[in-house]
């Protein structure tokens, strides 16, 4: 399965270019989750949300659709990594768990300026519970500092089943290589001088990418730490526009999903 999407879904330019003029706001999230096929929640970074309020967003996305989940900044915005388990806890004890089976990953993001620590960042992925009430958690960690480019993090990550983040910027260090049972990637570059964010060139080179990842294959042309043929298997493929030109988000997802449905 191949979920493209945004990250959020309240954004003000997008009125009128994405959402139709004159939809209300309460409409916003109908409207974005049968355009596109996942979102980020991105609130939950800055704080806690309400347990009804998950539950709420569950109900109005159609079957099938995915959330996943950005990690509070109390957690990852720290010197000492392996002091975050009470804010760990807290997160995921906020109610994430009703969105039910559209529950995806938890994206862990680090600062750019967090350099890899191996005894600090293991221990905040033992932090990382497995599941939490009764349902399956998935974790991904997005790095930005280069120091994190090295064979020691990708096989950490490789042995607890958590997934590096690609992450397709100018302004940061990508890492390819795949750790876990799944792909979640953003693609931060869009432009707005192109209608949907990016080249169609380069929106059919991600479309391959997404085909690859889900297929159990790794693209070439990426920059990978420690290159190993992953392990043959089909993986479930997140891909979101996020960042760059925010308006051209919607339109550069859009246009990712029908080149891979096509």
């Amino acid at each position: 399965m191949i979920r493209i999407g945004i990250g959020g879904w309240t954004y003000e330019p997008w009125r009128g270019s994405f959402y139709p003029q004159g939809l209300v706001q309460k409409k916003e999230l109908e409207f974005a989750s049968r355009a596109v096929t996942a979102i980020e929640i991105n609130g939950t970074y800055y704080g806690r949300q309400k347990p009804e309020s998950f539950a709420a967003w569950a109900r109005t996305a159609p079957d099938g659709f995915v959330f996943t989940v950005k990690g509070s900044r109390y957690c990852t915005n720290r010197r000492v990594l392996a002091e975050a388990g009470e804010s760990v806890q807290r997160f995921v004890d906020q109610g994430i768990v009703e969105l039910g089976d559209k529950l995806g990953p938890v994206l862990w993001q680090f600062m750019a300026t967090k350099k890899f620590d191996a005894a600090d960042m293991q221990a905040f992925i033992d932090l990382l519970p497995a599941a939490h009430a009764g349902v399956a958690l998935r974790h991904a960690i997005q790095v930005r500092h280069e120091s994190f480019a090295v064979p020691e993090f990708v096989a950490m990550a490789r042995k607890a089943g958590v997934a590096i983040v690609f992450a397709q910027s100018d302004e940061y260090p990508a890492i390819a290589d795949i750790t876990a049972d799944f792909v979640y990637a953003r693609l931060e570059n869009a432009v707005e001088a192109e209608p949907a964010g990016y080249a169609p060139a380069d929106l059919d080179r991600w479309a391959a990418a997404a085909r690859c990842w889900a297929q159990g294959g790794a693209p070439e042309g990426l920059p990978y730490v420690a290159p190993a043929p992953p392990e043959k298997r089909r993986r479930e493929t997140f891909i979101f526009c996020i960042n760059g030109a925010k308006i051209r988000a919607p339109a550069a997802a859009q246009a990712l999903i029908a080149r891979v449905a096509g």
